[in-house]
């Protein structure tokens, strides 16, 4: 299970758990912080880190004032929203580039962060922003990196500099950058070999090419699986070339990635962008306060729509607003659904949606395989029974299975998943998505 599933899960849970509090005395609110702490220990964050970020909601949940329009559980879940937004760096980092001149980026990670998939999704990312985008292979200690990276690249229409004969990286930089700047190539991505912390004489080639390029940026690649082993990771690298910011990688399949953005705070780099999953796509842009949202099951539909906009898929903002909210109709529970399964698979796109933790995997494995049959069962419908679910009894059932040609059963599991979907939009809209207004969540 990935940090967002696994933490996330956890810190939703805590947030059910505030409301149903009959008071909030000082003991709810340390049985509140327990939770807070046990959840961040689970995701493998570092425990000082804990300890310092868990100390900061107890003081401010007992010592503040609560503001005017809120209650006194409504203000905790503001500080906590507030208070890991700040632990994980407050505000995004810049992604802009300068048009004046060539920006380089210069990557470095252990071997086997995924640094070079990661490097062409970097590529990808700025490439679909309209930006002249090259990547020079600069290790010359893996065999076949130049390969690899070609191979990577040209899926993209991404072009590689290198050379395959030459052993020495800074000879191959040299060339490329007084090339590409020629050409005033808008981004120039510097793929360095992978290092080990322990090797000196790598980490000195990484500090001699470091001089050598100048580069305007050092992203270090941290493999979000390995834990708090990425806080060391991190403070080996940084002592030796400062790293300008932070790309976590595998976090889709990790519950320990909390160690990997543990070592953000550690070295004061921010994170840049997080690794989502295995394709050249899956790379996005840190956001702190809408990864909050998520983990705390708030979601992120800004990043949601953002994603329509990408693969331009004509989703109205509106809609996607009412289904948050659990305004939907059967057919609008269909229609999203299939256009999410075209976003990506379902249980990362509903992740983006408030409450999304909430749905089980049950109920979305069964989601992803029957949209098909349930297209059928939707066209032997009435429009009256699309619009209102609840008057389909069960002469209009067998109907409907009959003009579809499917059993009693499958209209029965369609009926039953609009009926459990809708049920948790709106007691999850109850909830409490004031506070979070309140808060200046970006949605």
């Amino acid at each position: 299970m990935s940090v967002l599933g696994s933490l996330g899960e956890s810190l939703s849970g805590s947030v059910k758990k505030i409301f149903r509090f009959s008071i909030i005395d000082e003991k709810a609110v340390k049985e509140i912080i327990k939770d807070l702490q046990r959840a961040l220990l689970q995701a493998d964050v570092n425990a000082n880190l804990v300890l310092e970020l868990s100390k900061k909601v107890e003081e401010r949940s007992l010592r503040e004032k609560v503001p005017t329009g809120i209650s006194r559980k409504e203000h905790i879940i503001k500080v906590l929203y507030e208070e890991l937004t700040k632990f994980l760096g407050d505000k995004p980092v810049d992604i802009t580039t300068s048009p004046e001149e060539s920006h380089i980026i210069m990557l470095i990670g252990i071997q086997g962060s995924g640094k070079t998939t990661t490097g062409v999704k970097v590529a990808r990312f700025f490439q679909k922003r309209g930006l002249k985008t090259v990547i020079v292979c600069a290790d010359t200690f893996r065999p076949g990196a130049y390969d690899q990276l070609k191979q990577l690249a040209d899926t993209t229409n991404i072009e590689v500099y290198g050379d395959k004969n030459e052993k020495k990286s800074e000879v191959i930089v040299s060339k490329a950058l007084s090339k590409l700047k020629e050409e005033k190539t808008d981004l120039i991505l510097v793929d360095t070999a992978g290092r080990h912390k322990d090797e000196q004489a790598l980490m000195n080639e990484m500090q001699r090419m470091h001089q050598l390029i100048k580069p305007n940026e050092v992203i270090l690649v941290i493999d979000g699986t390995i834990g708090q082993q990425a806080m060391r990771q991190a403070k080996a690298f940084n002592e030796l070339t400062k790293i300008g910011t932070i790309i976590v990688t595998k976090l889709d399949g990790s519950a320990k990635g909390g160690g990997a953005l543990s070592a953000a705070v550690a070295t004061g780099a921010k994170i840049k962008f997080i690794g989502t999953g295995e394709k050249i796509d899956d790379l996005e842009q840190f956001i702190p306060s809408n990864f909050v949202g998520k983990l705390l099951g708030m979601g992120d539909i800004e990043g949601l729509i953002k994603k329509v906009k990408e693969v331009e898929k004509d989703v109205s903002k509106e809609k996607i607003k009412s289904f948050a909210k659990g305004k939907f109709t059967l057919q609008d529970l269909y229609e999203q659904m299939e256009s999410m399964r075209r976003l990506g698979p379902l249980r990362k796109v509903w992740s983006m949606i408030p409450g999304g933790h909430s749905i089980s995997d049950e109920l979305v494995d069964v989601a992803e395989q029957k949209l098909d049959s349930w297209k059928v069962i939707l066209q032997s419908m009435r429009r009256d029974e699309l619009e209102e679910p609840k008057i389909l009894n069960a002469s209009r059932i067998r109907r409907i299975a009959r003009g579809s040609g499917k059993s009693e059963k499958d209209v029965k599991e369609l009926v039953n998943q609009y009926n459990t979907v809708k049920k948790m939009m709106k007691s999850f809209k109850r909830r409490g998505t004031t506070i979070f207004k309140k808060a200046r969540v970006p949605f």
